[in-house]
């Protein structure tokens, strides 16, 4: 019976733990967003090298993303913030597909 109770304690502080964390992590990735001015035509062209290395610094395939990313940037004039995902920031990054309808940018 004891251990019973145990193990319910501890269940419920990992999960206590858990939403802590994720509330954390949920205010760190807006912070990311509102902090900085993203959106079509948010960049100068002079801009695209470093935001390209800040987007694909965490890939291992670094010269493919940054190939492609210089290129959309150079196209849409915006990166979307973060490593990955937050496409929807920055439609014509978003929506410009390969031939065979997957997406150009990363």
């Amino acid at each position: 019976m004891e251990m019973a109770k145990l193990v319910c304690v501890l269940l419920m502080a990992i999960l206590g733990i858990s939403m802590v964390a994720t509330q954390v992590m949920a205010k760190d990735a807006q912070y990311h967003l509102d902090s900085g001015n993203y959106g079509p035509g948010s960049l100068k062209s002079y801009q695209c090298p470093s935001q390209c290395t800040r987007r694909c610094s965490k890939t291992q395939y670094h010269k493919p993303c940054m190939f492609f990313c210089q290129k959309c940037c150079s196209k849409c004039l915006c990166v979307p913030p973060g490593y990955y995902g937050n496409k929807n920031v920055c439609p014509c990054y978003n929506n410009w597909k390969t031939k065979r309808g997957g997406p150009k940018c990363p």
